[in-house]
């Protein structure tokens, strides 16, 4: 085992540089952003409460997906528009039913209503709007309905992650909680690619998501040889074990904030490999009893949480600046027992404005929102040498459709959280009195990585007001 990425006189004016690495048998685990890894000529803005970000500093990129739409009624926030043709932004707003979940990190996430994804109408191609509606959402590009010759665009997250490509050891990771399928009819004639994917390398290959949280974690810290990462687990306790002692002398040479963040950091990686560890136990126990391909129904929570503390450790080592986790695929069908919701989502989200029905679908969406809150506030809870990971990122939280029921297109349920560096202002409603297309908030998130484009999908510029 070398050390020779670890510094020898960090009071001598050396520091660590942001690519230090631990590196075990194999394993590759990056570190934290520490204050040590920042030069001292940018240390006065390196603190949660000034507001302000380097140019420097790394901004972090994330899109949550989730199928079938909202309930609008219980989804919009008040107020409404004052006036027609008139745009609203405003820190004055109250929390909606379905929204209210994310009250903890008000200041922190805005709002947009007015969005559009004009590429996922029916236009004369009819059926098949949630395949349109799951394709559409980070490409803003219209899909080719067919059932093989699939053809779309490059999707937002992809675009970031090409322009940073060799500035992380991952250009991006793609996460999900339901398998893909790429071959075959899903909706209407659409490939089931389209439905199962929403992050797109090119105009014909859909990035694969992974769903197995062992597999997503050792992506991202492993060699990438899986089937040789499990046999080492035979005959290794863990992977912290094995880094600590390299963790301990980089301990000894940095200050205590940095001690206290490298700290936290490896209980975090360890907390989630055990998870991981008694996820796997537990479900090869009870396979044989398992009725449907989703796991046992009470996985699901424990699912997605493990996803979304993948992505603040991803996020936190700088492993990757990009990911994307999608609930689950477009026109999805799992069942949300443990809120009391035996029937399928899909179904359900064509509920013809039935009382019972609709109660249940603003029963799923609240608990969606619930556990993408869950999220957001482990990042503002993660520190980074900047401020809060959630300080340094954008997180898009949406569906491609906005009423499930009648498949519209148009009034997108839409939330980002996340400061960007301080290129975003938090706290605000933003409500655009005439339809905006989607593909233009990607430009603006592009442009709050500092990766600048032409054009994506049917953008006409900017995001007016999204960004400071």
């Amino acid at each position: 085992m070398t050390n020779r990425h670890l510094p020898t006189n960090l009071k001598g004016g050396h520091r660590i540089d942001r690519r230090t690495l631990l590196r075990s048998t194999g394993f590759a685990l990056g570190l934290p952003m520490l204050e040590s890894m920042t030069p001292m000529a940018s240390s006065a803005f390196a603190t949660p409460d000034s507001g302000n970000a380097s140019q420097s500093a790394p901004v972090r990129m994330a899109c949550v997906f989730f199928p079938n739409g909202a309930i609008p009624s219980a989804w919009r926030v008040s107020p409404e528009l004052k006036a027609e043709n008139t745009d609203l932004v405003t820190k004055d707003w109250e929390f909606s039913e379905s929204l209210r979940p994310l009250e903890n990190v008000r200041s922190k996430i805005n709002i947009i209503d007015g969005l559009a994804l004009d590429s996922g109408r029916s236009k004369s191609d009819g059926a098949g709007d949630h395949a349109r509606g799951g394709s559409t959402f980070l490409t803003a590009a219209r899909p080719v309905k067919t059932s093989s010759n699939i053809r779309l665009g490059i999707s937002v997250d992809q675009v970031a992650a090409t322009a940073l490509t060799g500035q992380t050891l991952l250009p991006s990771i793609e996460l999900g909680l339901v398998d893909s399928r790429n071959a075959g009819s899903c909706d209407s004639g659409y490939s089931c690619a389209y439905s199962s994917n929403i992050s797109w390398r090119n105009e014909t290959q859909p990035m694969p998501k992974e769903t197995i949280p062992r597999l997503a974690f050792e992506r991202l810290f492993g060699t990438g040889d899986a089937a040789a990462e499990r046999e080492q687990r035979m005959v290794r306790k863990s992977i912290l074990d094995i880094v600590r002692r390299d963790a301990e002398k980089l301990m000894k040479q940095v200050g205590q904030t940095d001690r206290r963040k490298l700290d936290e950091y490896f209980t975090s990686i360890r907390e989630i490999e055990l998870r991981i560890e008694r996820t796997e136990a537990e479900d090869q126990a009870s396979l044989p009893d398992l009725q449907v391909p989703f796991g046992r129904v009470s996985a699901f929570r424990e699912h997605v949480r493990l996803m979304y503390d993948l992505m603040v450790v991803a996020f936190q080592t700088d492993t990757t600046r990009v990911a994307t986790l999608m609930v689950d695929n477009a026109g999805g069908n799992r069942s949300y027992t443990e809120v009391g919701v035996k029937d399928a989502h899909h179904g359900l989200s064509h509920h013809r404005e039935k009382p019972d029905t609709v109660e249940k679908i603003r029963k799923i969406d609240h608990y969606l929102v619930e556990q993408f809150a869950y999220f957001v506030e482990k990042l503002d809870a993660t520190s980074d040498a900047h401020g809060s990971l959630l300080d340094q990122s954008m997180i898009l939280y949406g569906s491609g459709l906005g009423d499930g029921n009648r498949h519209t297109h148009h009034d997108l349920p839409i939330v980002v959280a996340g400061g960007a560096g301080g290129r975003i202002e938090g706290g605000r409603l933003l409500r655009y009195a005439s339809e905006q297309p989607m593909a233009n908030l990607f430009m603006s998130m592009l442009g709050g990585m500092s990766v600048q484009v032409d054009s994506i999908g049917d953008s006409t510029g900017t995001l007016a007001g999204f960004l400071s």
